[in-house]
């Protein structure tokens, strides 16, 4: 495995766009509104709206700075738009016409001639001509001006120093009093024929294509949803990504909606004039429709998901699941989803019905339908209550429901025939939900994938809670595809949890390693970027298992951390030979252990040393542990039998070989390799030089002796683990909290021969010319 966190670009490839690109410009709204954006050619773009109270508004966004895209695909960063002229067609429907007092307006928002911030406000009319719907624009930033009427209220533009253009997008009846609309408004705006002329008309931009890497991407619209999908294809294909792009439909920004009261809901009421479906807006299908059409063009395969979690604000109160006590079950967003409880046949029957629309524009795109049914569960709260207890569920399970105060620990008879109930009417649910997408499909072949979150499912504390949320109902052939996630584990680096939970999983529901999918992610925030080298890890472990597809989550976190995945070359299994070298031999070699460090000089005399590398570098010369002719003789055969430097093998240093002290008898006590958290399963060998108070330089240790190497946790030697590849020990389960790890062991060196070619002379060996045999450390991937 191999990856690399880019900040920025060091000599990769570049190219040139035109500045006002449509494919990069965004679209951001305050809810309930919803709005996308989509390129509609080389120099076109498309704003499809939904607008539900009188005061909402939605921004066409250019950004000076590019803080979206991965480092290696962003554009340059420039502020200055003086002496540019931009040029475009407008044209719209639904939407405030250019004439009127509140009339699309852009924003200019940088800094004046001072440095102080400060926004403008264009009147895009009084750059216009033609009509108040189809218009042509031209805008000299030299010469723009802010204010309504000109040049009475004439502001004049600074453009050197520029963040961002926002053009303003409102309804008809716009007014600050927020009122309710009767029924939604709809609207388009398209921009055409954008071009921008003058000095700074181009921009520098990362145009990397990276070797395909083995993994597909995951995506989500609640993600993504204001930017172009042909600007995240772009940046998927970029990075190396091939084959299905998982995409999570979301949960907060597809639905239409219908007042109740004070309340928008979501529904299913009869599509109006320009929409298309009843049970996604417009903005949604447009955009969904351009995304799949394009996925399709350049080779990817999207995967649908949709899931039983809605925003709860807009959610049906008889529709979520509940606790005993009639809470609501709600997800640690803010502002918070909810979970569709599978027993309330009127929230089942709406998301039958969003799933049909999406299908239908996969369909009508002729594309593969392939359908997600994305971590259905019955919600478990932080305290460990589960919500089996909406009405729906209570008359659904009858005299069978009875109290669980907690899903921890042992179950009464009653209590796990409830679960098992529970288990079967949402094995029952997603059966109905996939039979309404094979309805949708009609002539079209569906593949039908299951993701399941094995670290909640699974909860060594819930051993039942299996029984509600991995029923048997789901086991193949319930479904072509088993996708499993868990990021929890891989947070904490917990292998083990992994390794058992997908061995379980595959094991309870019959799905070999070749109907499974594996998610691996994701980083939540920018501060956890220490979690890309687990993530690493666990796309290896899931390559090494065999694992159909394995899918990154997700594209956000991607790009803000530039994480740049790499699928190394298979090693060469030869590469290591695992023997050692001739010990007699060895025993008379000199050691020379080496360091880099960069000194600089200042101009004062005074020195400043970096030191590059953290561990030192070993070398060895064994031509002094010569001292026979049939020892040379070894020698040449084991030279020739690595084929000189080509492979390397171990070498037991003859001066610094164990744990304790350089060459004692190993204890389990020997070396501190780490403090348990109740989740971490692996712990890499080191060895600690140097007094531990004054941070000692430690070495990674990745050719122990397997018979010497002893375990202990807390200083009581233990057995429950096994030694993997580069020296990691791996406990069955995670050592106790707050625990201290030790071992103790001997161990090799890896090294290889210096060269290829060795040089003796029978007559000089027997003349007592000693020869020079050099070994070099190879430092080996932990």
């Amino acid at each position: 495995m191999g990856f690399w966190l880019a900040d920025k670009r060091t000599g990769q490839q570049s190219s040139f766009i035109q500045r006002f690109d449509p494919r990069f410009w965004t679209i951001n709204f305050p809810r309930p509104m919803m709005a996308s954006v989509v390129t509609t050619a080389a120099d076109a773009l498309r704003v499809d709206a939904v607008f539900y109270n009188s005061d909402e508004l939605a921004g066409l966004i250019w950004d000076s700075e590019d803080a979206l895209d991965h480092p290696l695909l962003a554009y340059e960063t420039e502020r200055d738009y003086s002496r540019l002229k931009w040029e475009f067609r407008w044209r719209s429907w639904g939407i405030m016409p250019l004439d009127a007092i509140n009339g699309p307006t852009l924003t200019i928002e940088g800094r004046d001639a001072v440095g102080d911030p400060k926004s403008w406000y264009v009147r895009l009319w009084n750059y216009a001509s033609g009509t108040p719907t189809d218009a042509q624009i031209s805008i000299e930033f030299s010469k723009v001006e802010g204010g309504f009427l000109l040049p009475g209220e004439a502001d004049p533009v600074f453009p050197e120093d520029i963040d961002r253009l926002f053009i303003s997008i409102i309804p008809p009846a716009y007014d600050e009093l927020g009122t309710r609309y009767a029924t939604p408004k709809i609207g388009w705006v398209e921009m055409s024929a954008i071009k921008a002329d003058g000095q700074g008309a181009v921009l520098e931009i990362g145009d990397v294509m990276l070797p395909e890497n083995g993994c597909s991407m995951a995506t989500a619209y609640d993600d993504s949803f204001n930017q172009t999908p042909e600007r995240l294809l772009r940046a998927i294909r970029a990075l190396g990504y091939r084959g299905s792009i998982n995409h999570y439909l979301g949960m907060s920004h597809y639905f239409r909606l219908e007042t109740v009261g004070d309340g928008l809901y979501v529904s299913l009421s009869a599509p109006q004039e320009g929409e298309e479906f009843a049970a996604i807006n417009q903005p949604t299908a447009v955009w969904h429709r351009d995304w799949i059409n394009r996925a399709e063009a350049i080779g990817f395969s999207v995967i649908l998901s949709l899931s039983y979690e809605l925003f709860d604000a807009h959610c049906w109160n008889d529709w979520k699941q509940r606790a005993e006590n009639g809470d609501p079950a709600l997800t640690g967003w803010e502002p918070p989803s909810t979970l569709l409880s599978p027993a309330n046949d009127n929230a089942m029957t709406y998301l039958q019905a969003v799933a049909r629309a999406f299908v239908a524009i996969a369909r009508d795109a002729g594309a593969a339908i392939r359908f997600q049914v994305g971590e259905p569960w019955w919600w478990i709260m932080p305290d460990k209550r589960i919500c089996l207890y909406d009405a729906a569920a209570d008359a659904a399970f009858g005299v069978n429901s009875v109290s669980i105060a907690s899903i921890d620990g042992p179950k009464t008879a009653a209590q796990e025939a409830l679960l098992d109930q529970a288990g079967a009417l949402l094995a029952q649910s997603t059966a109905d939900l996939l039979d309404a997408v094979r309805t949708e499909a009609a002539s079209t072949p569906v593949e039908t994938l299951l993701l399941a979150y094995l670290p909640t499912i699974l909860d060594e504390q819930a051993p039942e809670a299996k029984r509600a949320n991995l029923p048997m109902g789901w086991a193949s052939p319930a479904f072509d595809v088993l996708q499993l996630e868990d990021y929890d584990w891989v947070i904490a680096g917990n292998r083990a949890a992994t390794s058992s939970g997908i061995q379980l999983t595959a094991q309870r529901l019959g799905y070999p390693v070749e109907q499974q999918h594996y998610f691996a992610g994701f980083v939540l925030t920018a501060v956890d970027r220490y979690i890309w080298a687990n993530m690493a890890q666990a796309i290896a472990d899931a390559r090494e298992r065999g694992t159909a597809e394995i899918h990154i989550w997700a594209l956000p976190q991607v790009a803000r951390d530039g994480f740049t995945y790499f699928q190394e070359e298979e090693a060469d299994v030869n590469a290591f030979d695992d023997v050692l070298f001739p010990l007699a031999i060895g025993q008379g070699a000199s050691v020379s252990p080496g360091f880099s460090t960069n000194i600089v000089t200042t101009i004062s005399g005074h020195e400043k040393r970096n030191s590059d590398w953290a561990d030192a570098r070993m070398e060895f010369d064994v031509g002094p542990g010569i001292r026979s002719e049939a020892e040379l003789r070894d020698l040449i055969a084991f030279f020739r039998a690595r084929r000189g430097a080509a492979k390397a093998f171990r070498f037991r240093d003859p001066y610094d070989h164990s744990s304790r002290e350089m060459v004692g008898e190993p204890t389990p006590v020997d070396q501190f390799l780490g403090t348990g958290d109740g989740q971490r399963t692996d712990f890499p060998l080191v060895k600690s030089y140097g007094d531990p108070a004054t941070e000692p330089q430690q070495r990674l240790i990745t050719r122990p002796d397997p018979d010497s190497l002893q375990v202990a946790v807390d200083g009581q030697l233990v057995g429950d683990w096994s030694l993997g590849p580069a020296g990691m020990v791996s406990f069955d389960s995670p050592p106790p909290d707050d625990s201290a790890i030790s071992a103790g062991f001997l161990f090799d060196v890896p090294v290889r021969f210096a060269s290829d070619q060795l040089t003796v002379s029978h007559a000089t060996f027997l003349a007592g010319d000693i020869p020079e045999v050099l070994l070099v450390e190879v430092r080996e991937p932990s």
